[in-house]
């Protein structure tokens, strides 16, 4: 084989193009500032693993750019890609990385996509072949890779290259995919002995311990009844239990008894249990067998994703395996539309099927469709699988998550059965670059998604991923008067270039929809992409109002937060619109297909809200590394954002100190003027002024903190019932004495009072950050002794936290804030500028600027106080910026499988064919379920809703309350009882003075501003017995003219 090489970098993939190359493992630095949301996933060690492994990758089609496109993304050190065709006009159509122009100039495709495989990320080295690889290759070559994958690859060849992977020492991992029209297979085989060092790749969590008893078998039981999660023959690690000592710092299988309790075998000769204490689950390695091809063919292992269908899997198996025995014997696929081939192939399929062990019965629907199809290509299953397969790579090369053993099969018969009475001349190719779909879908629905009107909301990774989908569909070309509209405000920061495919370093800073939408015109030069940069809110329902969607065809959401989801949702119920909506989180993915009258809605479904840390638990009870790290954060609000934005808008809305002064002489109480008037009296006006503060604030949350606790609740203090006060989760703080030789405490210092100048815009110099520097000042500092006071401390855990603004002053405090008004005006400190501060907003991903600086040394000093187990920089910034971690393999796959449904919805398929998905590539898992069927809710014997439905009524300038109530009972035969818009009842008939709003007209009851044509309503209606609740009944829009048109 010969390899040309196109590398723009020599250097170890995770180190900088600066660094000197081979540099050692352990050393190595990794780009947090590009990985950081990758690293959440996979964890540094299977990062410095990616950093050192070759790739070797073969065949270029849509399936192989996809898997080529994760595993550069995700940073591993080498890629050799081979494929030995030239581009045609077909690969438009299939591989987002060929262009027009490669196909006019006859380029070999692995030439066309290698340089723009390279840019994706470049600490990548990217290699090409385009060698003939047969059954006659020398194949020692494939020593220098850690793992080979091959698509578009016979099986003979497959079966050659895995046995003579499988037999090195070392093996060499072996990945075989294949992509036939409706069918896709991977297949993993590493080796006869694989070990994974982590499974799952969840998180353990501490679980508090209620009691262990002195027995054989000991029984532990959770506290407040908490879940353990764990299973029969894990091992758990126990920590800080008092009495029980021994089991401190060692390992127990468990045996589960119940979701709360567990057997740790025998503790009786154990001290008995006092209080306290926690376990963890111990990460155990696992190590997994693989057979090769040749040995799996008759008796596979397979993965069910679809339960609805559980045989599907080895009914594709044998159906595959057949179409390789075809293409051996024919030197050719199927023909599309030709029913002779599709014979042949039923009857290679039944003599294949009757040849294995593990097997079903032959399914001739599946296998027509797939004879039919063969030749053709669907765009986003290669997407799907290709995203199944890359983690799979990743896994190969790392020992991170389950591998999938051995085979994964998926088929998207959905998609093509109900097109099987379409004439076949829809299925032939015309010469363009949309033949390898319309070998699958037909003429007619590419012309249906070609005319598509899309709304995108967000451009972030599943958009950038839906787009590339878009333009390999055709979905909205100009000339079909079709259109992709797309939304979202958001500028592109480097860490988004770990999956965000279609942003390179220079668009840094530049709108993420402008940009998609120009690197979506690069793919498919047709598409109609209308960008804009906009939140879809109620802020900006002008712009996207009902007529605007009552263009649209259905609209897709790539958001990132819950809230945005349900608002889309909403609209798109409202304007009775398809919602194809997907998220991931690290390597676990959903999809949810929304289809007007046929599902149920997002809304329909409420996650339970996230628990919120209770108010006395942050403040002055943390027991696990959140709690610091959430009141760190929550430090960082308070004196940082909000009380800058404060002081601001209080000096706005009171511009005169001397006014403030007079109305507070005068016994007046002004909102903020307490805090506002502190703020300005201690105002520092230069560096060593911050750095005492800090020094100050140091003093009063490690030092201080502690001692008023303890004055408070002396660690023998005891409850009502007996029980010590200070037992777990509560942990007595410790208090810490300052030491500037800690370099956590000098961080901690130099980062508080780099905040304080910032808002206070106070320059400094590098030299000013000097330990050196920051000694001297500290020497000239006075702390006052500490004076224990008799404040009540909170410690119920449902109170809330008060909100320091709106608590009453008591006229000490009064008095206090007069006089510092009064000195700060004689001292003439009053000028414009003082009375304006510099409010910061956190951001996590700017390590210069110190705010992570300051989150994670507080909280560490914090957990110190407190003996908490500390937690890493990462992890901190992870909590503290609330980062989602997340992965190019996971983004690739949802996006996949939500434009299969795509093409269903513009079918108007029925409500079986459509398929909801989770999955989590780790483990690996992929469960496809029907969507949930919508629900309809009876009001009366034949009057029956569902959320999709809307009444309407048609009004006029004079219509009444009284009009409309008759005007639904006329058109719907039920008489409303109450009507309410919005949070305002407009008649509720037990309220007094209602009945008088009858007589009133709807347009004096509801004010509709000027440009309002329609208000909706809610309704509720009498029960059918006396003593019953009112019946809920659908939204009812009422419009303000008779046409509807604006009043």
């Amino acid at each position: 084989m010969c390899f040309d090489r196109y590398s723009r970098y020599l250097s170890d993939s995770l180190i900088p193009p600066s660094s000197p190359p081979g540099m050692a493992a352990d050393s190595m630095e990794i780009d947090d500032s590009l990985y950081s949301r990758q690293r959440y996933v996979l964890g540094d060690s299977a990062m410095h693993q990616m950093a050192q492994s070759s790739v070797f990758l073969s065949g270029m089609g849509g399936l192989g750019i996809e898997i080529a496109k994760n595993i550069v993304l995700a940073g591993v050190k080498a890629v050799t890609l081979h494929d030995p065709k030239q581009c045609e006009t077909w690969d438009l159509g299939s591989n987002f990385f060929i262009r027009k122009e490669d196909v006019l100039s006859q380029r070999r495709r692995v030439e066309a996509v290698c340089p723009r495989v390279a840019e994706l990320n470049p600490y990548v080295h990217v290699d090409m072949s385009s060698s003939a690889m047969d059954d006659n290759t020398d194949l020692s070559f494939l020593r220098e890779y850690q793992c080979v994958i091959l698509t578009e690859t016979r099986l003979s060849l497959q079966k050659r290259v895995n046995e003579f992977c499988h037999s090195q020492q070392p093996p060499i991992r072996f990945i075989g995919c294949d992509a036939y029209g409706i069918c896709v297979r991977v297949f993993c085989d590493f080796g006869e002995e694989f070990e994974v060092s982590d499974p799952t790749g969840e998180e353990p969590k501490e679980t508090f311990i209620q009691t262990i008893t002195q027995d054989n078998p000991g029984v532990v039981t959770c506290m407040d009844n908490q879940p353990h999660g764990l299973q029969t023959g894990q091992s758990v690690v126990f920590r800080e239990v008092n009495g029980m000592v021994e089991l401190n710092g060692t390992a127990r299988q468990v045996s589960v008894l119940s979701p709360h309790s567990f057997a740790i075998g025998d503790t009786s000769q154990l001290q008995p249990y006092a209080h306290g204490g926690f376990f963890v689950l111990m990460k155990t390695p696992k190590t997994y067998r693989f057979e090769t091809i040749e040995r799996q063919l008759c008796d596979p292992q397979v993965l069910t994703p679809d339960f609805s269908k559980p045989e599907a899997p080895l009914q594709i198996h044998a159906a595959m395996l057949a179409l390789d025995t075809f293409q051996e014997q024919h030197s050719r696929l199927p023909n599309i539309g030709c029913l002779q081939d599709a014979e042949v192939l039923l009857k290679l399929t039944e003599e294949v099927n009757a040849t294995l062990r593990n097997k079903a019965s032959v399914n001739p629907e599946l296998v027509r469709c797939l004879s039919r199809t063969a030749r053709g290509t669907l765009p986003p299953l290669a997407a799907a699988v290709g995203g199944l397969a890359s983690q799979e790579v990743l896994k190969a090369i790392t020992g991170k998550f389950a591998p999938l053993q051995q085979w994964f099969y998926l088929d998207a018969i959905e998609v093509v059965k109900p097109l099987q009475s379409v004439s076949a001349e829809e299925f032939f190719p015309r010469g363009d670059r949309y033949d390898g779909l319309r070998a699958c879908i037909g003429e007619s629905m590419c012309l249906e998604l070609h005319k598509l009107r899309v709304f995108m909301v967000g451009c972030g990774a599943i958009g950038c991923e839906m787009l590339k989908n878009f333009a390999l569909l055709g979905v909205g070309l100009a000339k079909s008067s079709g259109e992709v509209c797309i939304t979202d405000p958001d500028l592109i920061e480097k860490s988004n270039l770990n999956r965000q495919f279609l942003f390179r370093p220079h668009h840094i800073q530049k709108p993420k929809s402008t940009t998609a939408a120009e690197a979506t015109h690069d793919i498919n030069p047709d598409l109609h992409v209308d960008a804009h940069l906009n939140k879809v809110c109620p802020a900006t329902e002008s712009i996207y109002n009902d007529s605007f969607y009552s263009r649209l065809n259905l609209v897709v959401t790539a958001l990132d937060n819950v809230e945005a989801r349900r608002y889309v949702d909403s609209r798109c119920v409202s304007n009775q619109r398809p919602l194809l909506d997907s998220g991931t989180m690290g390597t676990k993915g959903h999809t949810e297909i929304i289809v007007p009258n046929l599902t149920e809605s997002y809304n329909s479904h409420r996650d339970p809200p996230e628990e919120e840390i209770p108010f006395c638990t942050l403040k002055s009870f943390p027991s696990v590394i959140e709690h610091t790290i959430q009141w760190a954060r929550d430090k960082f609000e308070n004196a940082f954002v909000h009380k800058p934005s404060m002081y601001n808008s209080f000096w706005q809305t009171h511009p005169s100190a001397e006014v403030v002064l007079q109305r507070m002489q005068a016994g007046e109480s002004l909102e903020g003027s307490f805090q506002v008037i502190k703020l300005l009296s201690r105002r520092p006006s230069q560096w060593e002024q911050c750095i005492t503060v800090a020094r100050l604030k140091f003093e009063k949350y490690f030092k201080r903190k502690a001692l008023q606790l303890l004055h408070s609740f002396p660690l023998d203090t005891r409850l009502k019932d007996g029980s010590l006060f200070w037992q777990s989760p509560k942990r007595p703080p410790a208090p810490l004495d300052f030491d500037l030789k800690d370099s956590l405490h000098f961080t901690f210092i130099v980062s508080t009072a780099r905040l304080f100048a910032g808002i206070y815009n106070i320059p400094y110099s590098e030299k000013d950050l000097s330990e050196e520097a920051v000694t001297r000042i500290l020497s000239d500092v006075n702390i006052p002794e500490y004076r224990p006071s008799e404040k009540s401390i909170v410690t119920d855990e449902s109170a809330k936290k008060p909100d320091q603004i709106k608590m009453p002053l008591s006229s000490e405090e009064e008095r206090e804030a007069i006089t510092q008004l009064e000195q700060a005006i004689a001292t003439d400190s009053v000028t414009a500028e003082r009375l304006q501060l510099s409010p910061l907003q956190f951001e996590k991903d700017d390590d210069s600027n110190g705010h992570i600086d300051f989150v994670a040394s507080a909280s560490a000093l914090r957990a110190r106080m407190y003996s908490i187990e500390p937690a890493d920089r990462l992890k901190t910034k992870r909590i503290a910026g609330k980062i989602i971690p997340a992965i190019a393999t996971a983004t690739a796959a949802v996006a996949g499988l939500v434009a299969l449904e795509l093409i269903k919805v513009v079918g108007a398929y029925e409500f079986e064919s459509f398929k909801n998905c989770f999955f989590n590539l780790a483990i690996p898992v992929v469960v496809l379920t029907e969507p949930a069927t919508v629900k309809r809710t009876r009001i009366r014997d034949n009057i029956y809703f569902s959320i999709w439905d809307c009444w309407t009524i048609f009004g006029h300038e004079d219509f009444t309350l009284s009009d409309f109530m008759n005007a639904v009972r006329e058109k719907y035969g039920i008489e409303p009882t109450m009507v309410v818009h919005g949070v305002k009842m407009l008649y509720v008939p037990v309220m007094p003075g209602h009945s008088k709003r009858l007589k009133l007209t709807m347009q004096k009851l509801i004010k509709p501003s000027v440009d309002r044509r329609y208000v909706d309503l809610t309704v509720s209606f009498a029960p059918e017995a006396d003593g019953d609740d009112d019946l809920p009944g659908p939204p009812v829009r009422y419009y303000f003219s008779r046409n509807g048109e604006t009043p």
